[in-house]
């Protein structure tokens, strides 16, 4: 059964966002909206933009020009102290995990808590196991280890615990299967799908996976020369008549993109 979203109140707009970095224009009039409770696949090519828009969410980049409206503040615009709070219902995925290598899985995961909150240690506690526990992790033995001591996949789950350890409404990720075996890329994103389901999260990824792009997402937005050129739902976007979308569901060197050596 197809899930139904309110397309008229999303919990995410973007309008007109523009980002330049020295002389090049990364992002040229960026439009797009995330409906509350759904999963949006960015697509692109590499090195395009797309990482740059989901910063731009978090606030971690201020755009040259246009708006980032999250549930309700506009993020380009916003107090430090309005930001913090924007940033409580966030959580981000990094693409390398983005683990303090000096601190033990355990701590890595209740950092945020520690940061934003007041909680006692046995509070903290409790919550770290059970969300280390939800990401698939063998809790009592992960916590004690170190980043370098854990496997690709394994780091991404520790990584995703920390993301969601303050039940984000909406949770950011950045090539969330990149350097994963099949397998465990499946693992990754049906993680994606509970979290979905059972909290009700927003979430955004950034990928190239196209088989688990499919599985994972409500719509799909392809970014091509700093532009939203196309934004549909699954099938939606599979079908596009767009010929830039059609080149690169294929995987074609033969379309309207050209690449110069």
């Amino acid at each position: 059964m197809k899930k139904e979203f309110d397309l008229d109140k999303p919990l995410i707009k973007i309008e007109g966002l523009q980002k330049v970095f020295g002389t090049k224009e990364v992002l040229k009039n960026v439009n797009l909206i995330f409906p509350k409770g759904s999963t949006t696949v960015i697509l692109g090519l590499s090195g395009g933009g797309k990482s740059t828009i989901i910063k731009h969410i978090v606030g971690l980049m201020k755009p040259t020009g246009g708006s980032i409206v999250v549930d309700g503040v506009n993020v380009a615009t916003c107090s430090d102290n309005e930001l913090r709070e924007v940033r409580k219902d966030i959580g981000y995925l990094f693409q390398d995990g983005a683990m303090f290598d000096s601190m033990n899985i355990f701590d890595n995961v209740a950092f945020p808590l520690r940061e934003h909150f007041n909680y006692s240690e046995a509070e903290i506690e409790e919550r770290v196991m059970k969300i280390l526990k939800t990401t698939g992790l063998d809790a009592h033995r992960v916590a004690k280890l170190f980043p370098n001591e854990l496997s690709g996949g394994m780091r991404k789950r520790a990584g995703l615990a920390r993301a969601i350890i303050m039940e984000p409404k909406i949770i950011l990720y950045d090539e969330p299967t990149s350097g994963l075996d099949p397998i465990t890329s499946d693992l990754i994103t049906q993680l994606i799908l509970d979290l979905q389901e059972n909290l009700g999260v927003t979430s955004v990824l950034i990928t190239h996976d196209m088989k688990e792009s499919f599985k994972s997402a409500d719509y799909l937005a392809f970014l091509f020369e700093g532009e939203i050129i196309e934004w549909a739902d699954n099938e939606g976007f599979k079908n596009s008549k767009n010929p830039y979308v059609q080149q690169f569901l294929k995987g074609s060197g033969e379309g309207p993109i050209q690449f110069n050596d």
